[in-house]
């Protein structure tokens, strides 16, 4: 990925759903002129959801997203219907594209039931208008035809229309500084690194920081220390990696702000404040707790990697106790959170922030504590209050 490409997780996640032959892949394939998903007659057709990162005009970038029919039986049926729910957490705009000749039907309406629970914008694009004569329109809904592009672009402009009154321009860490400020980003290189570039939240940061002016500087945290006392002008932050919180947070003098990219990415697209009250519970965890440990990725597990070596091996050593630890990654997590005493997440740079904010709410409906890498890693080692320098609304929590 180039720093010029927009992550899928920063895209605008517009997902199509309906019943099974409602015509959800053709439209999708109309709005964007593509052949992005299998069309066919028979019911059932799209039997996983189909994603698409792509440019839709006069959107942007985006995530288009075709969902198998919510509608969809049998013992697999269950388990697509299952996958289309967990679209909903992510999802940003919700298309129903329903049967025009057969208009709402009872699972339409408990879909959109859902969809208002949730809060989620949607229409209701009635397709294969071409089939009838009777309209009802109204200011959520269009007539359209997959068959002959019929107010395609009328949909299209709708969801242009959506996207603009909910996008916000919301900063990672730019807001925090002014134009000719410098940064000093900590980057470690070692066996968990990628070989030949850096990761995503770095990348990101680092991009940021560039488009607003500001002067960034990489380093190792071995190096850091020369770093520092190399640079003419005293950096407004240093920002570094969650595993070299200790170390670095011993060299940078105290009159410098310094955060990690994960606490960075909770305000930036989780919820800093619950997060921050989350750490508190390590310190009332008791033997034999079970432990959730969350990744919103998917990736080769290493001989000493964070979620499931390094984190464990951290609470352990902190609490002087034992417990149980329990996984998962990618778009798995868990419905019932009941039986976890924490629940410890990632940064969460591969979801948006729909996905994330779920997670987050999932936890506080069921009383569960959440916390995420960064702001747990900087309580281990006592500086969080620290860590949250550059979020005094957030710090007092910790007084």
């Amino acid at each position: 990925m180039s720093l010029n490409e927009t992550v899928s997780a920063e895209r605008l996640h517009i997902a199509f759903f309906g019943k099974r032959n409602a015509g959800k892949s053709s439209v999708v394939n109309a709005v964007t002129s593509q052949k992005l998903s299998v069309v066919s007659d028979v019911l059932g057709t799209t039997t996983d959801p189909v994603k698409k990162a792509m440019e839709l005009l006069p959107l942007g970038p985006v995530v288009i997203i075709d969902t198998p029919g919510f509608d969809d039986m049998g013992e697999l049926g269950i388990l697509r219907v299952e996958k289309t729910q967990e679209i909903l957490k992510q999802t940003d705009i919700a298309v129903l594209v329903v049967d025009a000749t057969a208009g709402l039907s009872k699972e339409d309406n408990e879909f959109l039931v859902d969809v208002k629970k949730r809060e989620i914008p949607y229409i209701i694009a009635y397709n294969k208008c071409d089939l009838i004569t009777e309209r009802q329109q109204t200011e959520n809904s269009v007539y359209i035809s997959a068959k002959t592009n019929e107010n395609i672009n009328t949909l299209k402009e709708m969801l242009a229309k959506f996207a603009s009154s909910a996008k916000i321009d919301k900063k990672i860490v730019a807001d925090l500084l002014t134009q000719g400020d410098v940064a000093v980003l900590v980057i470690p290189i070692d066996e968990s690194a990628p070989k030949g570039r850096i990761i995503l939240p770095q990348q990101q940061v680092l991009r940021e920081l560039l488009d607003n002016n500001m002067t960034a500087v990489c380093t190792k945290p071995q190096t850091l220390k020369d770093t520092l006392s190399s640079l003419s002008k005293k950096p407004k932050i240093v920002i570094t990696d969650s595993q070299a919180f200790g170390e670095v947070s011993k060299i940078v003098p105290d009159d410098i702000m310094l955060t990690s990219f994960s606490i960075l990415f909770a305000r930036y697209k989780g919820d800093l404040e619950t997060l921050v009250k989350g750490a508190s519970k390590l310190d009332k965890l008791s033997d034999d707790d079970t432990i959730l440990i969350s990744e919103g990725c998917t990736h080769h597990r290493q001989c000493n990697d964070i979620g499931s070596v390094k984190i464990p091996n951290w609470i352990e050593s902190y609490t002087k106790k034992k417990f149980k630890f329990e996984f998962s990654s990618g778009q798995s997590f868990e419905k019932d959170l009941s039986k976890y005493a924490l629940v410890v997440h990632c940064g969460g740079c591969m979801l948006n922030e729909k996905e994330m904010k779920y997670r987050i709410d999932s936890a506080k409906e069921q009383s569960v504590d959440i916390v995420n890498y960064g702001v747990l890693i900087a309580h281990i080692h006592g500086i969080l209050y620290r860590a949250l320098e550059p979020f005094p609304n957030i710090q007092k929590i910790l007084k």
